[in-house]
């Protein structure tokens, strides 16, 4: 076949054309974004070592069922109110009504929760797998073969006790592990402590607990917990949830909220002291806020704790005597201004002090190192707040000068009208835009009030982020560049909601999704991963040219490793745009070295709305390769909505 020379010309342009898009080229009309980084000695700035950490609030199941590693929903039989008799849910009978009858009484030995479960066993003959009750947990307790289980519960009896404790399928009854107890009539004749452990013959993520027995009689049952023995340190934290958030390296943990410490009254709102203590002792509250039962195991006490092992400051955020529909006058506020300062006392105070001591008791002699408070949340606008806030920052400024105290008020375009430390800003848009573009908010913010502080930021929405978006991810990692770039004014950040049980999507999205077996992490999640070296870095003096400024963005770091104590230049780059990006990386002042090979690490998936679930729970991770070419210039082409990391090791 002959052709014609200009027909040559033709094919040739379109065999040009493929090849382009085959090797991923032609973005934005063979348009380049162009990044110039000056890494000498003398650019840059510190990066305040705070920057990046993670905000805990209960809710979405996040620490009753979650966190909190207690398997026992309802352990006090406290949910249903005071009025008795009142439900027990989820607690179920076991056997026919005609065998048993349940109700509960104000009968318990403990003060501040007096409801307990009254069994009264009627059958003269019962079945030989017995009678009584059963709790699945938080929608099926996850039982391990081989692991143990710590089951205590408090009972009394009318007679002598032969009781069975033990874990079954909730979908056919197999027996996972079990145990009997016995007491003669004189031991349970007053409330007694009952202590068991229980080792599982074999696994199911969907079983129940059971107490039950053959004897007839009347038993009282309070209290009952299950937990498994190997918690994270022995303090009562699920390991695989906190192995979650020790990969984020979080500079700070804020705690408990959030929404959760104000309540819709203030009746239920969060109150500390009624979070301390034994926890058999502890009410518990039902959080109206997000509409559940907590018995507040998951406190004030372990709130600290946490923090303390995963190497994190405390943010406590306490109650100002406000919720969403009701409040205190400032003139008779002084009581929940000494309940905070009581509450600092706890944490901070002598092991002789009054509520230092309390602490001492709980196991932990020394005190925490608390150094930030926020006083209420989201509260600026009702009409106590900023007069009740005096009261709080001038009493807590005088006893402790050295602890940083946030306002909730919003500084970020017009000064405060009273003093603070630290504001407070959040941020939820619905858009990805916005959530991207929101990086410039603190550009123009003046630099000589008080510091910014980033307690929640989320993309949300049932059009871009559903329950966990690339798109949204990509968005929120734009804005986090920057908020880097604006580090001399923001030294605080953290995603909000940090985890959700599947069975409970009260908020969406939210960074940690687990049930009672499995757990992963929503592209939101492997952004603040991605970003997990920026405390404490130097932010490099750096200039993005882009013929799209409101879909890319990049910023810079050197970080010091403090395994290999080597330092890095890492290079972030958000493109939320839905075409790919030529890029070219300029590093001025920068020498590599050639004893670890440059990479670079990339988040990206097929589709911007793609999600990660318990069936994909790894769809959208960051994926780590070796750069093909390096020198002092950089050619990469970055997917649409991604994030790419660039990580060069510097020559000592």
């Amino acid at each position: 076949m002959i052709f014609s020379k200009s027909c040559s010309t033709f094919l040739w342009l379109c065999l040009v054309i493929v090849a382009c898009f085959a090797l991923q080229g032609c973005a934005y009309d063979n348009q380049t974004s162009t990044l110039v980084v000056d890494a000498s000695d003398l650019s840059g700035r510190p990066i305040p070592d705070t920057l990046f950490g993670i905000f805990f609030e209960e809710i979405n199941h996040a620490g009753a069922g979650g966190l909190w590693a207690e398997l026992v929903n309802n352990r006090g039989f406290e949910a249903g109110g005071t009025q008795v008799p009142s439900n027990i849910a989820p607690w179920t009978i076991v056997g026919h009504e005609s065998a048993i009858f349940l109700q509960t009484e104000l009968s318990s030995c403990f003060e501040r929760n007096k409801v307990a479960l009254k069994m009264d066993v009627v059958c003269e003959n019962c079945p030989s797998g017995g009678v009584g009750v059963s709790n699945p947990g938080f929608w099926g307790m996850n039982i391990v073969q081989w692991k143990k289980y710590k089951v205590v519960f408090f009972v009394t009896s009318t007679g002598s006790l032969d009781i069975t404790v033990s874990f079954r399928k909730n979908e056919d009854g197999g027996i996972l592990a079990s145990r009997n107890i016995k007491a003669s009539a004189s031991e349970v004749s007053n409330w007694k402590r009952m202590e068991t452990i229980l080792v599982a013959d074999a696994s199911c993520s969907n079983s129940s607990l059971y107490l039950t027995t053959t004897k007839k009689g009347v038993i009282w049952l309070d209290q009952v917990s299950a937990m498994p023995v190997d918690t994270y340190k022995g303090h009562g934290f699920r390991s695989d949830l906190v192995n979650m958030l020790l990969e984020l390296k979080p500079a700070f943990l804020r705690f408990p909220g959030g929404c959760f410490i104000e309540g819709e009254t203030l009746r239920n709102a969060f109150r500390w002291k009624d979070s301390v203590g034994p926890w058999e002792e502890r009410p518990g509250h039902f959080g109206d806020v997000w509409s559940y039962w907590t018995d507040d195991a998951f406190g004030y006490f372990e709130g600290l704790q946490l923090a303390e092992d995963i190497g994190a400051r405390p943010l406590w955020v306490f109650n100002n005597g406000i919720s969403h529909t009701d409040e205190i006058d400032t003139r008779v506020i002084t009581p929940f201004v000494q309940e905070a300062l009581e509450g600092i006392e706890f944490a901070r105070g002598a092991a002789t002090s009054k509520w230092g001591s309390l602490r001492a008791s709980m196991g932990h002699p020394e005190p925490f190192d608390l150094k930030y408070v926020a006083i209420g949340n989201e509260d600026c606008w009702k009409k106590n707040y900023r007069g009740s806030y005096l009261a709080f920052y001038y009493a807590i400024r005088h006893v402790y000068p050295d602890i940083q105290i946030i306002s909730n008020c919003d500084a970020s375009s017009k000064p405060l009208d009273h003093p603070a430390d630290i504001y407070d800003y959040h941020t939820y848009p619905l858009d990805s835009q916005i959530m991207f573009n929101n990086a410039r908010v603190f550009d123009k913010t003046p630099r000589n009030g008080p510091k910014a502080f980033v307690s929640e930021y989320a993309l949300i929405g049932n059009k871009q982020a559903k329950f966990g978006t690339l798109l949204g991810a990509v968005s929120e990692a734009g804005f986090l560049i920057g908020l880097e770039r604006n580090s001399d004014h923001v030294i605080m950040a953290s995603y909000a909601p940090l985890f959700v049980n599947a069975y409970d999507r009260k908020w969406n999205p939210d960074a940690i999704v687990f049930n009672s077996d499995q757990v992963y992490g929503t592209p939101s999640y492997w952004v603040q991963l991605m970003f997990r070296e920026s405390n404490g870095a130097t932010l490099l003096r750096s200039q993005l040219q882009t013929p799209d400024p409101n879909f890319v963005a990049a910023s810079a770091i050197l970080w010091k490793n403090p395994q290999d104590k080597k330092t890095y230049l890492k290079i972030k780059v958000a493109n939320v745009g839905n075409k790919q990006v030529n890029l070219k990386i300029s590093l001025n002042g920068f020498e590599s070295s050639n004893t670890t090979k440059p990479a670079k690490t990339v988040l990206t998936s097929a589709d911007a709305l793609d999600e990660n679930s318990f069936a994909n729970p790894k769809k959208i991770v960051p994926k780590r390769n070796p750069l093909q070419s390096y020198s002092n210039e950089i050619y990469e082409i970055l997917p649409p909505v991604s994030l790419t990391v660039f990580d060069l090791l510097k020559n000592q």
